[in-house]
């Protein structure tokens, strides 16, 4: 089994609240349709939900009654979200179905806690896609928190002990700064934690999860018992099947001490 991450960068325009990237979703379902690989998926919540969420600073918890309304609309729009990528999924020929964390989940000063985890399971063992996003999600330290797709790739490798990671992203992989702002940075194609501290972890859009470095860190934390996590530019046609189906391709590699 693979677990993939559709980032909120890939299947929306980050810069712009609810902008959907339908064609591109749609690629990206019909590619990890053609690997024929046994794959659980998570994704972001991209514009759908980082844009109202750091509007209303809900990263915070509860802080004023009068964002209230904001989480019940952050999680209005991201369960939107996630049905839209169900809907290519299924266009693809791909049992899913969209599980919301803030509906089965809960945190605590923003550890995600997963109490019971059986029905995502049996979705799984019987062939149905569980698709997982980032969304806002009770606290029970501070009223509510957001709970990221890294996140769920954590708590989805705990759950499954999947043979590989895929974190499917709008670069290459990581590099030695921004490539979008430096034309001289450099694709690391292995990332280790000595490695993570030299990296530039400064995002150029709305992020309220922590970014680039808490990705790194995500993907190193998972990578243990031999297992790699890759990072992979999901906007390059094929590049995604490449990887599912042993192709050498541009990417980062993530492996653990």
């Amino acid at each position: 089994m693979i677990i993939i991450k559709l980032g909120g960068s890939v299947i929306t325009d980050k810069s712009q609240y609810r902008t959907f990237r339908q064609e591109t979703v749609a690629r990206l379902c019909q590619e990890i349709a053609q690997s024929r690989m046994n794959v659980i998926v998570a994704h972001g919540a991209g514009s759908f939900g980082h844009v109202m969420a750091k509007k209303f600073a809900l990263n915070y918890g509860l802080v004023d009654f009068e964002q209230v309304p904001a989480v019940a609309h952050v999680q209005y729009d991201v369960r939107d979200l996630s049905q839209r990528v169900v809907n290519e999924f299924r266009a693809a020929g791909m049992p899913a179905v969209s599980v919301a964390p803030g509906s089965c989940f809960v945190m605590d000063n923003g550890k995600l806690i997963a109490n019971d985890t059986e029905a995502i399971r049996k979705l799984a063992h019987m062939g149905i896609m569980p698709i997982m996003f980032g969304d806002v999600v009770m606290d029970r330290s501070k009223g509510f928190g957001i709970c990221s797709g890294d996140q769920l790739m954590e708590l989805l490798c705990d759950i499954f002990k999947p043979d590989g990671i895929v974190f499917v992203s709008d670069i290459d992989g990581l590099y030695t700064d921004d490539p979008k702002t430096n034309p001289d940075a450099e694709l690391i194609p292995e990332v280790t934690p000595e490695v993570l501290k030299r990296i530039r972890t400064e995002s150029s859009v709305d992020d309220v999860t922590g970014g680039v470095a808490n990705k790194m860190e995500a993907m190193l934390r998972m990578c243990k018992d031999g297992r790699e996590a890759a990072l992979v530019n999901g906007n390059v046609p094929g590049r995604l099947l490449g990887l599912l189906t042993g192709q050498d391709v541009p990417c980062t590699i993530a492996r653990g001490e």
